[in-house]
């Protein structure tokens, strides 16, 4: 699948304004999410590495540029980045990807890598808030993520262990173009035991969790869903509290948005949720989420958090009540709160946020999936 061209115009106000701002001439980026926030494209070959195989770069003189080797030169050019970049090639056996944009960049230059004499750059920052040609890309993904995410849960019976889960998850995201870095299976014993429950060879038991974060064209959706077979007792229960938080959450962002507040003021919505709910030290036991886009998160959330909150954006807020978990990305603007990764052909349950000072919303959220009687 070609790479949709990212709004350039959007992304050339944004890098003017750093350029005036901290007074530079040029800012590079070769760091994954960050080349595709610029280009559309990827630079990634190797998935384990944290720089990709090219830096796309904006400067003051030539406009929008790709610093790369030889080798990829020939592929960026016809499959990865659009027309109007110019694309520049050392030879790959002479200069590393620093040394290459260290002799042709203007200075003084900044990178979102390690370029000997260039300031660092936070990426975070630049990419918010969403365009509105990235938000038109992003319910496609939350779709697609949700999609394969669903197709998969509705397949699960007590005896597949989480790594034959996980595998056909992959297997479902892939064939739709998303990357998976998160792919978690938790089956009833492990889903209590642990926050972060990586596939093991365990059966999945009594009921499942399925936790992913997949992206595509550089934005990351995360979603959650809940299957059971011989439901605990208190599973509908504790479900119901962490939706409870996540619309807290929710409702939380909209408003410390609107007066361009920090993070931590939706971190205390989240505590008295989840003191509300009767769970008041559950948020010390696994991160909330945060803020979501071309990174999983752009930031997560912590008591006192000084990071601006911005609409439109997307959230993924994650809650957790021991075994329990409720997670969805959701596109906040001033005026709507539009889930991103929910489907109609999924049972929901109606939830209101718990603090009226964190707003009067109400949404459906993902219920449990009950099998039980399949």
């Amino acid at each position: 699948m070609s790479p949709a061209t990212p709004p350039l115009a959007d992304r050339r106000e944004r890098l003017d304004a750093a350029l005036a701002e901290r007074d530079l001439e040029a800012i590079w980026f070769a760091r994954p999410n960050s080349f595709t926030w610029l280009t559309g494209g990827s630079n990634v070959v190797d998935r384990e590495g944290s720089v990709g195989v090219a830096a796309a770069g904006y400067d003051r003189e030539e406009g929008f540029r790709v610093v790369t080797d030889t080798i990829e030169a020939p592929r960026l050019r016809d499959e990865e980045v659009p027309a109007e970049f110019t694309i520049e090639a050392a030879d790959w056996y002479a200069d590393s990807l620093a040394e290459a944009v260290a002799e042709r960049s203007p200075t003084p230059a900044a990178a979102d890598f390690d370029v000997p004499g260039f300031e660092s750059v936070d990426t975070t920052s630049l990419r918010q808030p969403l365009a509105d040609a990235d938000i038109d890309r992003y319910r496609s993904v939350g779709a697609d993520v949700v999609e394969a995410l669903e197709l998969i849960a509705r397949t699960l019976t007590p005896d597949m262990t989480e790594y034959e889960v996980a595998t056909d998850l992959r297997a479902a995201l892939e064939t739709r173009d998303l990357v998976a870095p998160v792919v978690l299976v938790g089956g009833s014993e492990r889903a209590q035991q642990y926050r972060h429950y990586t596939p093991t060879d365990a059966t999945l038991g009594d009921y499942a969790l399925l936790s992913v974060t997949a992206h595509r064209g550089g934005l990351y959706a995360s979603a959650t869903r809940t299957v059971a077979f011989d439901a605990p007792d208190w599973l509908a229960e504790r479900h119901r509290t962490a939706a409870e938080v996540e619309v807290s959450a929710l409702a939380a962002t909209q408003e410390v948005a609107a007066r361009d507040g920090p993070a931590g003021d939706v971190f205390d919505a989240i505590q008295e949720a989840y003191a509300a709910g009767g769970y008041p030290d559950e948020w010390t036991h696994h991160h909330q989420g945060g803020a979501a886009g071309f990174a999983g998160r752009e930031w997560i959330a912590t008591p006192d958090h000084a990071a601006r909150v911005f609409a439109p954006m997307a959230y993924a807020w994650n809650p957790t009540v021991q075994g329990a978990k409720s997670e969805g990305t959701v596109l906040v603007t001033d005026d709507t709160i539009e889930p991103l990764t929910m489907t109609e052909e999924w049972p929901t349950i109606d939830v209101s946020a718990v603090d009226p000072v964190a707003g009067d919303a109400t949404l459906s959220r993902p219920a449990v999936l009950d099998r039980g009687s399949d």
